[in-house]
């Protein structure tokens, strides 16, 4: 789950205070907690070259009392068990993936990077980290292409180094709002009263907008309080009294990162005194492992909708990934195959193997690997993104994020206590986000 962005402006001062926090969406539901550094390494020796491993590096925060996301780099380390196992990488080369803790720390993301640095590793993959101000300039100063980002900072958007492979906030957002227009009466959105959160109204009218609805009811809340009964009763009172002219339940929308289960806490009590409503929100403020820890089918996400990046997790295309776990990690409970930051960090590697294997044996660099990605490559990924290709200039560089290059959402629903998907196929919301007023 992921909380408010702790990270340092990246926007010239002339960008209006709208239009900046738009682009904080992308990372307005993060955490920060502790310091400190663990890093390990897969046995092998670095190299790039001839017979020696390929080294890459995955980062996540783990052991925190915030934002925890430990089975990314445990994945990491069983896709290199995998690899190596089935006969390497293309021409036979090991793989050897260091990792790194995070500890969703500023001073921490800064030396992960320069361990990257130090270790020669040719790419970062499929990581998480809010302090893109810090792991980014050592990554760029030594040409490391960041590959498959968790989508939570501006700077996963911006950086010609940077190669997400999907759309963070934004499109879920958006994604959402299109969703809860074909689906809802009134929708009342609480969100945080900071400048982070006056973009999430903008972003999920977007999608309601195009699907000829109302604007969103906006319910302002503080995202570090202890109870939200006020907010509660604010956003009930908004969907079952508005005159939506529909006959479909109202919708609520926490987005306050970390503080949503605290919401959904006071909401669970205020809902009984008020007309059935349904719940929605986003990947980031709520997956499987808080629908897990809020009582599963009896919980409040029950019914709920869900915007996410990436197929359900008992889709057939997720085989491959549940092949790397069953055979290399399956009592590794770190490993969630419904984790959207697990789903990643295998897409990101995903993309990594292609790269390898376009290169036909020849050096793999971090200047190789991103030539390639940078000479128009594209990378399929088994129909669990669109084909990626990236463009610095993309379709939505004038609305700020010129590296978006996957702008498709799924959309899934809680039943019986599980995520699944609740409508066929992706919805690509690159026209929604264009149209959209974000400035």
């Amino acid at each position: 789950m992921t909380g408010r962005q702790h990270t340092r402006s990246t926007f010239p001062p002339h960008t209006s205070r709208r239009a900046r926090a738009v682009r904080r969406a992308l990372g307005v539901l993060v955490a920060c907690a502790s310091l400190t550094v663990g890093c390990g390494a897969l046995p092998g020796t670095d190299g790039a070259s001839g017979d020696d491993p390929i080294t890459v590096m995955t980062w996540a925060p783990q052991d925190t009392n915030a934002t925890n996301k430990p089975g990314m780099p445990a994945f990491a380390a069983a896709y290199a068990r995998y690899i190596n196992a089935h006969g390497g990488l293309a021409g036979g080369r090991k793989l050897k993936v260091i990792t790194c803790n995070e500890k969703n720390d500023s001073i921490t993301a800064a030396k992960c990077a320069r361990q990257a640095v130090k270790a020669n590793a040719v790419a970062v993959l499929g990581s998480y980290s809010q302090y893109s101000d810090s792991f980014f300039p050592p990554l760029e100063g030594a040409g490391i292409p960041y590959i498959g980002g968790y989508g939570i900072t501006n700077s996963e958007f911006t950086s010609p180094l940077s190669y997400p492979v999907n759309g963070g906030q934004a499109v879920l957002l958006a994604g959402l709002g299109k969703e809860l227009a074909a689906n809802c009466g009134s929708v009342a959105l609480v969100r945080p009263d900071n400048v982070a959160g006056d973009a999430l109204p903008e972003l999920l009218n977007s999608g309601l907008t195009a699907g000829k609805h109302a604007p969103t009811v906006d319910v302002l809340a503080e995202d570090d309080a202890t109870e939200y009964s006020q907010q509660s009763e604010d956003a009930l009172r908004a969907v079952a009294t508005s005159g939506a002219g529909k006959d479909d339940q109202g919708c609520v929308v926490p987005a306050l990162g970390d503080a949503t289960s605290t919401f959904m806490d006071s909401f669970r009590r205020d809902r009984e005194d008020y007309p059935a409503v349904r719940t929605a929100t986003v990947l980031g403020s709520v997956d499987q492992t808080v629908i897990d820890a809020s009582g599963g089918a009896s919980g409040p996400y029950e019914g709920a909708y869900i915007t996410g990046w990436y197929p359900a997790a008992n889709d057939d295309r997720w085989d491959n990934m549940k092949k790397v776990i069953s055979e290399q990690a399956f009592s590794d409970n770190r490993i969630d195959p419904a984790d959207a930051g697990v789903q990643t960090t295998y897409i990101a590697y995903t993309v990594f193997k292609r790269v390898v294997e376009s290169l036909a044996g020849g050096e793999v660099s971090a200047d190789t690997v991103r030539h390639a990605l940078d000479d128009g490559m594209e990378v399929g990924t088994g129909g669990l993104t669109p084909t990626l290709r990236w463009r610095f200039q993309d379709r939505l560089a004038s609305v700020g994020f010129p590296r978006l290059t996957n702008a498709d959402v799924t959309v899934q629903v809680v039943t019986k206590g599980r995520l699944v998907s609740g409508r066929k196929g992706f919805i690509d919301v690159t026209k929604t986000l264009e149209e959209a007023k974000l400035s």
